[in-house]
């Protein structure tokens, strides 16, 4: 990793409940009492836990983002949650285009774009997902699909917006089906993704947009990941659910250790 921040994320899903949400977020605060300068903590609470969790964490040094937004501050979107919604409930990060909401609610490329302008819009730090799948890396489509994915949502960006966004590589793949990305493996398309953004922006943009690998990250593969040179943090699943999996994650052993 270079002078970039790292950037661990916590992504509950559909788990926790208020009561369960607000215990785990008050035993992650004492465990997490300072952290080092090099890495940066979020979690990403269900949205009704949102609020609560956002004021156990107040003032500790562990951020909290939504998992998913509506592109409109308000209006007849019956069940959606709006980025002026997230920031006022303690958001200062979301998680846009996750492989679930593309596999299962159908979203569009465009339409991710479209919840990344919402939120850069708020103040919102987006964190934009991409990733292929088994089907795809086997018929060697990783890097025109990746290339596609990240081409919508940063083409005709200038490079002060193209820098507050997070990128979250998420190989599908890797995800529940038995097979693992290697640290080569994901350097390789982390290394890629970072090519991309030089030709579009520049070396200087390229070098400080934050690009974090969430395929299977835990506690006995974070230093591995972490000391490739274009890997900047995780987005943590399953892991990031049990205190001591996600504590031991966030003190991933850096290079310079």
């Amino acid at each position: 990793m270079t002078s970039r921040k790292a950037l661990i994320a916590g992504n509950w899903k559909m788990f926790k409940t208020i009561p369960e949400a607000v215990d785990f977020a008050t035993a992650l605060r004492k465990a997490l009492t300072s952290l080092p300068p090099h890495v940066e903590v979020v979690v990403a609470p269900p949205s009704v836990a949102l609020l609560p969790t956002a004021q156990v964490l107040e003032s500790a040094p562990i951020a909290v983002s939504g998992q998913n937004v509506y592109p409109a501050n308000e209006g007849a979107f019956t069940g959606e949650i709006s980025p002026t919604m997230l920031k006022a409930a303690g958001c200062s990060y979301c998680i846009v285009g996750h492989s679930e909401r593309r596999q299962y609610f159908h979203e569009t490329d465009a339409f991710v774009r479209e919840k990344v302008d919402a939120l850069l819009a708020e103040g919102i730090t987006p964190i934009f997902c991409i990733g292929e799948s088994l089907a795809q890396r086997q018929a060697n489509e990783t890097f025109s699909l990746l290339s596609t994915q990240l081409n919508a949502t940063f083409a005709n960006r200038d490079r002060e917006q193209a820098e507050q966004i997070v990128i979250a590589y998420e190989p599908i793949w890797a995800i529940g089906t038995g097979h693992t990305a290697t640290p080569a493996q994901a350097q390789e398309v982390h290394a890629f993704l970072r090519q991309q953004l030089d030709h579009s922006f520049g070396a200087d943009t390229a070098q400080r947009i934050r690009i974090l690998y969430g395929g299977s990250v835990k506690p006995d593969n974070i230093d591995d990941l972490m000391k490739q040179p274009d890997i900047d943090g995780a987005l943590v699943g399953g892991a990031s659910l049990k205190l001591d999996s996600f504590v031991r994650i966030v003190s991933f052993q850096s290079p310079a250790a």
